[in-house]
């Protein structure tokens, strides 16, 4: 199985997922299926399980080794090992080769099933028990079928496994030097968005953090309201927007799309920071208006590029 083409018209609110699952081992030798789900545009695809060789000094022992994939070296993430569960050995295992944030990384699961097309109102956050459970390792739940899907926060593993690869600012850039800014950032994932509340605040941002696109437009749409009554410009209240693409309830594709179709609030500047800004897909944030399009985890581009936009409009 292999991933071509993203048939979604950018800015629907509809996404793709590849839905696989992993057959759990319990304690009493029982076992049942845990059903899980990865949006298609991170698959490259879906391969059975090739010959794996070790990799010396690896930081966790999910790390299974790593593979040779058309002349590129892949690292192998055995996901059940991941999530601390115990894999059930009477299956077939199949690999899923993903790209994101740059990163070409393969997850070992015990099979896939299908792909879903479904509406991101079709998707719901995770509850804060649900959160906790699982470490924040859950950033969207679908019932489908009669069963549970779990989206998984790829992102946040391959982090953890490689934290050379998590969100940093340059501390050689004077920050404060300038004016001070204002900001709305959307991002689902608990641990992303706290980082890059914390990070943007470094940057001389004052930032308002909402964990989807829906909770972010309902504030734009009470700023709007507040800036026509006290007969103020948007950008009185807030300078810019930055938005992962994924998020349940409404994406940023869709967020930025409003935004730029709604005449009180088009100027105001789109920055999508997501994992998912790549060669193959950037133009889908092109096509909804969005002023930049900033891969995770460049946030320095991203605090540069957001002070330039609002610099540029005459906002400071």
């Amino acid at each position: 199985m292999t991933q071509t083409n993203i048939l979604l018209e950018a800015g629907t609110n509809e996404l793709e997922i590849v839905e696989f699952y992993l057959c759990e081992q319990e304690e009493n030798l029982s076992s049942y299926k845990g059903y899980y789900g990865v949006n298609v545009a991170k698959v490259l695809e879906i391969i059975r399980l090739p010959k794996v060789t070790a990799l010396p000094e690896v930081r966790h022992k999910a790390v299974l080794g790593a593979f040779n994939l058309r002349s590129q070296i892949i690292p192998l993430v055995d996901l059940a090992l991941w999530l601390n569960k115990t894999r059930a050995q009477d299956d077939t295992p199949k690999v899923i080769v993903t790209e994101f944030n740059n990163v070409t990384t393969a997850f070992m699961v015990s099979g896939v099933n299908r792909i879903h097309r479904i509406s991101w109102e079709e998707v719901d956050p995770p509850n804060a028990y649900v959160t906790t459970l699982t470490h924040n390792t859950i950033t969207g739940v679908v019932k489908m079928e009669g069963r549970i899907i779990f989206l998984l926060d790829l992102e946040r593993i391959v982090q953890d496994l490689n934290p050379q690869l998590g969100m940093r600012l340059d501390e050689a850039i004077d920050w404060t030097a300038g004016d001070r800014y204002r900001a709305i950032v959307a991002d689902d994932s608990t641990v992303i968005r706290e980082m890059l509340k914390d990070l943007m605040q470094k940057a001389n941002f004052e930032v308002e953090a909402f964990t989807n696109g829906r909770d972010a437009w309902d504030r734009l749409e009470d700023l709007k309201k507040k800036a026509s009554s006290e007969q103020k410009p948007v950008h009185a209240y807030v300078q810019c927007l930055i938005s992962d693409i994924e998020m349940p309830q409404m994406d940023g594709l869709n967020l930025c799309k409003r935004v730029k179709e709604d005449p009180a609030l088009q100027a105001l500047p789109v920055l999508l920071f997501s994992s998912l800004i790549t060669d193959r897909l950037r133009h889908k944030g092109a096509v909804v208006g969005a002023d930049e399009q900033i891969s995770k985890p460049e946030v320095t581009s991203l605090a540069q590029k957001a002070i330039a936009q609002i610099k540029a409009r005459g906002w400071t």
